[in-house]
């Protein structure tokens, strides 16, 4: 059955007012600029003479602040990091820690006194990666991250984080480390001032086949004076009636220890071990009789830098918190032109044949 044609609507334009409405088109996008026509639309470069056969509009240059992602659009976006294994460059091996270093955010820690501090944290979180994986998406750590970022932080927050990231990676060993300078009170030793010593103090935290490892690494800075140099002193003195000072130079040592589980070994704790071992710690506040008074600690605790890495290992050896550690001390010479080191390890954990080159070179008091 035949069916008439619907009637044409009268409103339509028709193809003279077309032709005219793209001569009108040329005209403008002739005197327009690149970004004009971009903007709005980049399939009308493809009218002006010489570029008909363009295969490749001309791109927007302008910002678009409206533009909003969905879920579609962001599905087809591409993703290399999770592409395919014949994507992989190089050795088809797998990578035992990849991730993201030094990504900071204020960070709440209990404090031995039941108080909370805030600080300013400095955080590297990594996963081990399959041969056959491309990469991961290095962002998920900080988003893992960030959904426990206002909590106050222990341990086992951290645990919790690095779960979150194992899940959302899928890989099965994950390590984070926290870096941090702790400040705590400090007394003269005899004017009465106080002032604040800043400690730079590292929580990490490692899971291995399921299995987690506690550990808190503390830089000590301390003066320590030569014994041998103290006592060549001393004999120019009684034998020769010569002036001489024994030479001293600031130090560090970095104490490294796996917490065992139980009670808490907070931050003050450890600091207090290592004070005990070397109570030469630089000062902060210092009148006239703290200076004094500083250079007779130094004349009672001579040291050897062998003699500061049994003395941590003494305080270490005798808490029960404390498991696997390891102590490495710098004495930075005032007299040599190089240091003199040394590292002591208990355990398998810290164990290891080879050194990173710049292990020593890394003991250093920033200020």
């Amino acid at each position: 059955m035949h069916r008439p044609a619907a009637p044409a609507n009268p409103d339509a334009p028709g193809r003279d007012d077309a032709a005219a409405a793209l001569r009108l088109l040329r005209v403008w996008a002739a005197q327009a600029s690149p970004e004009e026509v971009a903007t709005l639309d980049p399939l009308v470069g493809r009218l002006l003479p010489g570029q008909e056969l363009s295969n490749y509009p001309a791109l927007a240059r302008a910002y678009p602040e409206d533009f909003v992602v969905d879920e579609a659009y962001r599905e087809m976006l591409p993703d290399l990091q999770n592409g395919p294994a014949s994507l992989i460059r190089g050795a088809a091996r797998p990578i035992q820690h990849v991730g993201i270093s030094n990504f900071r955010l204020p960070i709440k820690f209990h404090t031995r006194d039941g108080g909370d501090i805030a600080l300013e944290a400095s955080v590297t979180g990594t996963v081990s990666l399959e041969a056959e994986k491309k990469g991961i998406n290095m962002s998920r750590i900080m988003r893992s991250f960030y959904r426990h970022a206002d909590k106050t932080f222990s341990f086992e927050v951290i645990e919790t984080a690095l779960a979150d990231y194992i899940a959302d990676l899928k890989s099965f060993d994950a390590r984070i480390q926290m870096r941090v300078r702790f400040p705590m009170l400090r007394p003269s030793l005899r004017s009465g001032l106080s002032g604040y010593q800043y400690y730079d103090l590292t929580l990490e935290l490692i899971e291995q086949a399921g299995v987690a490892k506690r550990i808190v690494h503390l830089d000590y800075v301390y003066s320590s004076t030569c014994p041998c140099s103290l006592e060549l002193s001393e004999h120019a003195r009684q034998f020769r009636g010569q002036l001489a000072t024994p030479h001293s130079q600031r130090s560090v040592a970095r104490l490294s220890v796996v917490v065992n589980p139980g009670p808490v070994l907070w931050f003050e704790d450890l600091v207090e071990m290592a004070r005990a071992a070397v109570p030469t710690e630089t000062q902060v506040m210092v009148k006239r009789e703290d200076e004094q008074a500083f250079a007779e600690l130094n004349a009672a605790n001579p040291i050897f830098v062998e003699d500061a890495a049994r003395l941590f290992a003494e305080q270490l050896l005798a808490d029960e918190r404390v498991g696997d550690f390891r102590v490495m001390a710098s004495h930075q010479e005032s007299l040599h032109s190089h240091d003199a080191v040394s590292l002591l390890t208990e355990g398998p954990t810290f164990a290891q044949e080879s050194l990173d080159p710049q292990l020593f070179a890394s003991l250093l008091h920033a200020g």
